[in-house]
């Protein structure tokens, strides 16, 4: 899961980076409005934790400024406000400019984290907590995983492949798509990695369960039924996102 965090306070910007990541997320950072209009036109998130007041604020722009051009352009990317701004009408603001969620500092992580999962599941169009495919069972909120009803153990960067993968079965996620949701910017990316995390979640979850399309990427299909078909095929397209 890639999240970008819009933060001007240095020391609350690194520990906040530190935690997320050391929850499975891949996270990058920026100061300012400026930086934060030029990543989110160019890359793809899966949210953004979006403080309002940010430097420069008179020539580059607030953070209600950076929502606003968000929504313009009809990216629906989910946001969450972090901000100091506690009034009732700045809340009121925030959510009209088209935030999902507004938390006010200082705040607990775990609460961050809850909210973080409760976003992402109503911008998926899912009511459960948990994602179930094709035997296998993966709750964000616990980050507790089983198949066939026994549970697995996996990594952070294991279950975050997994979350990816299963976050759409059926869509082909290329490597590099899988690396975008593994690691933040400046984060050391083996040439091998996802491979071995593939790997690795093949043994635990068995061989059949994560498919590769050679040269184009991996997604997780149906069950095998007893003749040893496939009850549904893979969407061919590579995921665009």
């Amino acid at each position: 899961m890639r999240l970008l965090l819009v933060e001007d306070d240095r020391m609350i910007g690194d520990s906040l980076r530190k935690a997320l990541r050391d929850e499975g997320y891949a996270v990058d950072w920026v100061y300012d409005a400026r930086a934060a209009n030029a990543t989110l036109a160019s890359e793809r998130f899966d949210l953004v934790l979006l403080d309002l007041g940010l430097p420069n604020a008179q020539q580059w722009g607030g953070g209600l400024d950076v929502l606003r051009t968000l929504r313009a352009r009809h990216d629906t990317t989910p946001v969450i406000v972090l901000t100091a701004r506690d009034a009732l009408g700045e809340r009121v603001a925030g959510l009209d400019a088209g935030a999902d969620d507004y938390l006010v500092k200082p705040f607990e992580l775990d609460e961050l984290n809850a909210r973080m999962r409760a976003v992402l599941r109503r911008h998926a169009g899912r009511g459960e907590p948990a994602i179930e495919h094709a035997g296998v069972r993966l709750d964000p909120a616990t980050r507790q995983v089983s198949f066939d009803g026994a549970p697995v153990a996996l990594s952070a960067r294991e279950f975050a492949v997994l979350e990816a993968l299963l976050a759409r079965p059926g869509a082909i996620l290329s490597r590099a798509q899988l690396e975008d949701r593994l690691y933040g910017w400046g984060e050391e990316i083996e040439s091998n990695a996802v491979s071995v995390y593939i790997h690795q979640l093949r043994k635990k979850l068995g061989a059949d369960v994560i498919r590769n399309v050679r040269g184009v990427g991996y997604y997780i299909g149906a069950r095998q039924t007893p003749g040893g078909t496939s009850d549904s095929t893979p969407d061919s397209t590579p995921d665009a996102s």
